[in-house]
């Protein structure tokens, strides 16, 4: 059931992605043809699957708000883009594909990661069917999710801290910051979209930042152990980088029971949801026994 409930996620996704890239004007084709090339580029759809099944938790069809799923699924693959630039990650493959600034030129590949940003926004601000006020509640979490108290944020500690031993906490808020806080805003928006209660939302933002956890502890583990195959780039580029991680700070061991923990905590947090809150208690479990 679980692959399967992806797979369907997946599908209705890309099929909705392609239908905004070609509804949209292109006064520049290569600008929107850099822009396919990465949103189009596979990957697991985790953040807007995420969203969707939020949505289910409460009780509503996640499919209805395919819209703003599809727009976080935007700003995550403009970070893709910016991430893997010769100034900040410098990676040749993402998703077992050329990064977008060896096709396209590093110039190329900040523009089309700077209209993907812009571009989900207006995306966002068209979905239908949803109480406006819970869609610019939506709009204004995800704009500091993504913003400067949020992934941006996270992305300039991490650079600030390449070729230094920083701290727990230190590791602990960046990773809050550039991986956590689309996590967070992925499930919260799903909640409240679907006119979730307080304590539900509250539930579910313990889950998703556990959830954020277990999954960057995991992503440290496997840049050492996993495979280039796999993860679709080349591994080690933490210690190529001199980056701080979970592995490096503590040990893989400690780094797998730290994840463990992360795992039970989201479990805990979702009991106060029924069956309609399956997916989210199987895809937390899943990600200590992935392998990209």
């Amino acid at each position: 059931m679980f692959k399967e409930y992806c797979s369907e996620k997946i599908h209705l996704i890309e099929a909705e992605l392609l239908t905004i890239l070609q509804a949209d004007e292109c006064i520049e084709p290569v600008l929107c043809e850099a822009m396919q090339y990465s949103l189009m580029a596979g990957g697991k759809r985790l953040r807007p699957i995420l969203l969707m099944a939020a949505a289910e938790a409460i009780g509503e069809k996640g499919s209805k708000y395919l819209k703003v799923a599809c727009a976080l699924e935007m700003i995550h693959t403009y970070s893709l883009i910016h991430d893997d630039l010769p100034a900040m990650d410098n990676d040749d493959y993402r998703r077992g594909k050329l990064t977008n600034h060896k096709v396209y030129g590093e110039a190329m590949a900040i523009l089309a990661g700077d209209a993907l940003l812009t571009m989900a926004f207006e995306v966002m601000a068209s979905q239908k069917d949803v109480e406006p006020a819970n869609l610019v509640r939506v709009i204004g979490e995800m704009s500091k999710a993504a913003g400067q108290t949020g992934m941006v944020g996270g992305q300039a500690i991490d650079l600030l801290s390449e070729n230094k031993l920083i701290t727990a906490d230190r590791l602990k808020l960046m990773h809050q910051a550039k991986t956590g806080a689309l996590f967070q805003t992925a499930i919260r928006s799903g909640a409240i979209l679907a006119n979730a209660t307080e304590e539900q939302i509250a539930a579910l933002t313990c889950y998703a930042d556990n959830f954020g956890l277990a999954f960057q502890i995991t992503d440290d583990i496997l840049d050492v152990i996993g495979t280039e195959k796999n993860i679709g780039k080349p591994v080690g580029s933490d210690e190529r980088n001199h980056k701080s991680t979970y592995v490096s700070l503590y040990s893989i061991e400690k780094a797998k029971e730290m994840a463990n923990d992360a795992v039970n905590h989201a479990l805990e947090a979702l009991t106060i949801f029924g069956a309609e809150a399956g997916f989210l208690r199987t895809i937390v479990k899943y990600l200590i026994s992935r392998n990209s």
